[in-house]
């Protein structure tokens, strides 16, 4: 009998073949920590209704239940860095960390879950940034963080960048102040939904660098200055790339005109992401290639309808596209038309 549990549990992903448990566990402030480490990576593994009610700051979520969880998680969790697990009372990170540890990642969960967390008077937070992790070439975490709007926090091996940080939109109020300082902040443009003086100060120390278009340095007093078609190559992995954003619609150009503004390529340690900032499906999307993760905007007049941005993702064919910007614009029938095009399409929610 004994002989037959164990196989059950090592079929589980719980043990190893040998009976022995194949990932570890620790307790509140061991789990805290870990944590505090840049090369961990910290996953939920609770519903989203759960996730949203509280979670612990940084939290990736994936819901351990869902069909596909380990296909989610080997898609977007990186094989060197270890995952550091939870969930309400630490029954089902026990379960994912079995599992993910049966597939090759170094798993620790936390006993007692987030229920010991709290009871431990460690914070939570009930922010609803949904976050989003990728891989580079090399495998290291990427991870998106969908603030409001235009706004997006991007973390890179401990390194910290904001895309045009606002603090307020609509009823929206973000504290950059709760984050960490940024080492990169781009403005792609001088409107008020992306260029924010109060926010730039909020996130900027001595070793932050303003990548921007000229206007907006100009309205500044400081900032590097881009313009369409520059090129930044930064030590070690990481380049910029400002490429053009512009309405091309009879009357619309004047909200954003041709040469202006950017939009920006970042491509780190192998990983392609477009900016597109605020733009039309213009005939220079023709030239962007090898796009990892493209943020495309999506609110009409102002930049795309639904049909230019699916008419300009399919120009680009980005492996991942996120519709932002998109107000009030009714985005929900993108995926759909996109279905067959091999682009995974992802709404969150920016506004």
């Amino acid at each position: 009998m004994k002989k037959i549990i164990t196989c059950v549990l090592a079929m589980l992903g719980l043990t190893t073949a040998c009976g022995r448990q194949n990932y570890e566990d620790t307790d509140v402030q061991g789990f805290a920590e870990l944590i505090a480490n840049h090369d961990v990576v910290l996953l939920d593994v609770r519903t989203a209704e759960e996730f949203a009610e509280g979670h612990i700051a940084g939290a990736v979520n994936m819901d351990q239940a869902q069909s596909d969880f380990i296909e989610k998680a080997q898609a977007a969790l990186p094989t060197d860095k270890t995952i550091a697990i939870y969930c309400r009372s630490g029954r089902r990170s026990a379960s994912a960390a079995g599992r993910l540890a049966a597939v090759g990642y170094k798993c620790v969960n936390l006993k007692g879950g987030i229920i010991a967390w709290k009871d431990a008077n460690l914070p939570v937070t009930s922010d609803s940034y949904e976050v989003d992790v990728f891989k580079t070439k090399g495998g290291k975490t990427v991870k998106f963080h969908a603030l409001v709007h235009a706004s997006i926090r991007i973390e890179y091996d401990g390194r910290e960048m904001m895309i045009d940080p606002v603090t307020k939109l609509g009823n929206k109020t973000i504290d950059y102040t709760a984050m960490p300082k940024a080492d990169f902040v781009f403005v792609t443009h001088e409107h008020g939904d992306h260029f924010d003086k109060e926010a730039i100060k909020q996130l900027t120390d001595d070793k932050t660098q303003l990548i921007t278009n000229k206007r907006c340095a100009e309205m500044l007093g400081y900032g590097t200055v881009m313009a369409n078609g520059d090129q930044i190559t930064m030590p070690e992995d990481f380049t910029i790339e400002a490429v053009p954003a512009y309405n091309i619609t009879e009357g619309r150009t004047q909200f954003h005109p041709k040469g202006r503004d950017n939009g920006f390529i970042l491509t780190i340690d192998g990983l392609r992401i477009y900016i597109a900032g605020d733009t039309e499906d213009i005939p220079e999307m023709a030239d962007i290639k090898d796009i990892d993760i493209a943020f495309m905007p999506c609110n009409q007049p102002y930049t795309m309808t639904p049909d230019q941005l699916i008419n300009a993702a399919k120009t680009v064919k980005p492996k991942v596209l996120f519709p932002y910007h998109y107000g009030q614009t009714d985005v929900r029938s993108i995926p759909a038309e996109l279905r067959d095009s091999g682009i995974d399409v992802r709404i969150r929610h920016y506004e």
